[in-house]
Parts: C-alpha cells; sequence; structure tokens
C-alpha cells in the first residue's frame, strides 16, 4: 500500500490570518465582558460580530480552504451512501435481537453450569 504524503505549505500570510482570527476571537471574548455595563443585546451583537469576522478570516486561510473542501468532500460522499430499506432495516433489527437473546441464553447456563461444578461438586458448598 502507497502512503501518499500530505504536504502543508504555510505561507507567512497564512499564519498572519490564523493570527488574526485568533486575535478576532480574543477581542470578542474581551468586548463581551467590557460592555458588562450594557444591555445585554449589544453585548451579544458585538460578540457575534467578531466571532463572525474571525471565521471570515479563517476560511479565508489555507486551513480553513482544505477545512471547507473536507466538508464538501463529505457531504458528496454522504450523497452516495445506499440507506437500507424498511424491510431491510426490521429485518436486520430482528436478527440483532435474536442474537442477544440466543447470546444472553447461553451465557446464562454456561454461569449456572460453572457456578453448579464449583460450588457443589469442587468445594462441597449446598446451596
Amino acid at each position: 500500500m502507497s502512503n501518499p504524503t500530505v504536504e502543508t505549505v504555510s505561507t507567512g500570510a497564512d499564519k498572519a490570518k490564523l493570527a488574526a482570527a485568533g486575535a478576532l476571537v480574543v477581542a470578542a471574548v474581551a468586548a463581551f465582558y467590557l460592555l458588562g455595563k450594557q444591555d445585554l443585546w449589544l453585548r451579544v451583537i458585538a460578540l457575534l460580530m467578531l466571532l463572525a469576522a474571525a471565521v471570515a478570516v479563517f476560511f479565508t486561510a489555507e486551513p480553513g480552504k482544505a477545512l471547507a473542501a473536507f466538508g464538501r468532500d463529505a457531504v458528496r460522499e454522504l450523497k452516495k451512501v445506499v440507506w437500507p430499506t424498511r424491510k431491510e432495516a426490521v429485518q436486520m433489527t430482528g436478527y440483532v435481537f435474536a442474537f442477544v437473546f440466543v447470546m444472553a441464553l447461553f451465557l446464562w447456563v454456561t454461569d449456572k453450569t460453572l457456578e453448579w461444578a464449583i460450588f457443589n461438586l469442587i468445594l462441597g458448598w449446598k446451596r
């Protein structure tokens, strides 16, 4: 199997954009608390606007673009999934319940057999 190598090229501009996005997140939290004497709606609007700016800056950097491409690929793959019909889902659920019942019965019989063998035969305890 071949292992494809992933090369990440991080330019100074990308590092600056990521730093700016981080600074905007910190500024959003700071603004929320510094505007403590203002109305709550004003504080929330300031927080949301600065967070939206941070997200916008992040998605202009290369890691943000890669994240967006990953999301698009994930949605594309999800559209390829073939979901089972209702009949198939009910059948498989029945098989699982039957298997669980049989396994529980097997484990109970095994437990009781070992209990009988250890306590009655080996130790000689009568319960």
